[in-house]
């Protein structure tokens, strides 16, 4: 396959699989079918005609609305389907085509699933964190990390987050952190191994502190607002796929 092909398909199979994470990402957290019924208006109810499926060009060219009840078509729809493409074509140009990239691809699905539901409803479905520790295991029996690896980061991973949610309990009084962020962290793990796992967490975590508390500085929360974590863990894990291996390099050549 020749070296322009490749892009191509995998933006085209980055635009598709973006308009199948929207349907993911409105109907999971409502424990809906994500296959049946057809896509429909959000508003009005009618069923989607096939060219109003078409991702990116369809938004554009009905300007954000229902071509019949005239409401709006939130611009994430957009954003889903732009940042798949861009994610797949960001993990081609790092690894090549190979076995290895198939997984980062689904990882990278499932981590925009869990951003945005996390972000709108603080919520991260079972059937992605559990469905994807499965789909991390496996494919570490034939890709990177070693099963192992995958194995000790999905548990270490989900533990730590666990043992650091009950420590939160018991000391405040109050959940700190949910289950679906324990159940993300060792899907993660699955997928990248304890060292990456742990680039993600720390960068997540950074994240989350920075965003928090230019909240709590610009006085758009207090200390009780709710954070998602999980968005900022799949951002970190995103961002561990392409810096964490340069950045544990330079940590290492510290000692």
């Amino acid at each position: 396959m020749s070296s322009v092909a490749i892009p191509v398909l995998l933006a085209a199979a980055g635009l598709a699989t973006g308009s199948f994470l929207n349907v993911c990402i409105h109907r999971l957290p409502r424990s809906r079918s994500v296959v049946r019924p057809a896509s429909a208006c959000i508003a009005c109810g009618r069923p989607l005609r096939w060219y109003e499926n078409v991702p990116v060009a369809a938004w554009l060219a009905l300007r954000g609305r229902c071509r019949t009840c005239g409401a709006r078509i939130p611009a994430a729809y957009l954003l889903v389907e732009l940042a798949t493409p861009a994610l797949f074509l960001v993990q081609y140009s790092m690894l090549g085509w190979q076995p290895l990239l198939a997984a980062r691809l689904l990882l990278c699905a499932a981590l925009i699933v869990l951003f945005v539901t996390d972000l709108r409803q603080r919520m991260l479905p079972d059937s992605v964190t559990l469905s994807g520790i499965g789909a991390g295991l496996a494919a570490a029996v034939v890709v990177e990390p070693a099963w192992w690896d995958a194995l000790l980061a999905a548990a270490a991973g989900g533990g730590l987050l666990l043992a650091v949610a009950r420590t939160y309990a018991l000391l405040r009084g109050e959940e700190g952190l949910g289950m679906g962020d324990i159940k993300m962290l060792a899907m993660i793990g699955a997928f990248l191994g304890w060292q990456l796992t742990f680039v993600a967490l720390l960068l997540a975590t950074l994240l989350g502190s920075a965003v928090g508390i230019g909240m709590l500085a610009l006085g758009l929360a207090d200390r009780r607002y709710p954070l998602p974590f999980g968005s900022f863990l799949a951002v970190g894990a995103v961002a561990a796929t392409m810096l964490g291996e340069p950045l544990i390099a330079w940590y290492l050549t510290l000692f």
